[in-house]
């Protein structure tokens, strides 16, 4: 199914585009760039994103094929359109040595298992909880915000070998982390590209 581009976002990626050259990127690469960037305004995005664009194709085939998508936080989850998420927060709990966003991936993950699509914006603590799981993710969108923990978990991240889309700053939020997986799931599989 096609997905209707509403004129005013039309008009927001004609400026974006007329202000940044994002041409030499690879599709989804692009695609994904775009969408961060689109969503912040922020055009700096575009420099310090890391992401590889083989794993990004893999994930795509993944999240297409219907692998879950989980969300750290609600307002990540509220951002992803045309997909449901697995948000475990209000079921979390913090106790000695875990905050309640580390065990709301604990339970997502028992939940999901392997080959889900995580998508952490909000909390530096359940990135780092992602990471001591053998959760054997299709795609990490680690973007997570703030001036503790959050560069240095994706650093982790960026580390730990998983396919990942992450950035080398203090910077992230819901809106990038969720716009980083709508790139995905607006890119066209190759199915609906021969429609």
């Amino acid at each position: 199914m096609n997905r209707v581009v509403h004129p005013i976002e039309q008009e927001s990626f004609r400026r974006l585009r007329a202000r940044l050259d994002t041409s030499h990127f690879p599709p989804l690469t692009r695609a994904v760039v775009e969408r961060v960037v689109h969503s912040s305004a922020d055009l700096d995005y575009a420099d310090e994103l890391v992401m590889d664009e083989a794993e990004l194709a893999k994930a795509h085939v993944a999240l297409h094929a219907g692998a879950p998508v989980v969300a750290d936080v609600e307002m990540v989850a509220a951002g992803i359109t045309r997909r449901a998420t697995v948000c475990r927060l209000k079921d979390a709990q913090a106790g000695p040595g875990l905050t309640r966003s580390a065990h709301a991936v604990r339970l997502a993950y028992q939940e999901v298992g392997p080959g889900a699509l995580w998508v952490i914006g909000c909390a530096p603590t359940a990135l780092e909880e992602l990471l001591t799981l053998d959760a054997s993710p299709a795609l990490v969108i680690g973007l997570p915000v703030g001036f503790v923990g959050a560069a240095e978990s994706k650093a982790a991240l960026r580390e730990s070998g998983l396919p990942a889309v992450s950035n080398v700053s203090e910077k992230g939020g819901s809106a990038v982390a969720a716009a980083a997986l709508n790139a995905l799931l607006y890119y066209p599989t190759s199915s609906e590209e021969t429609l």
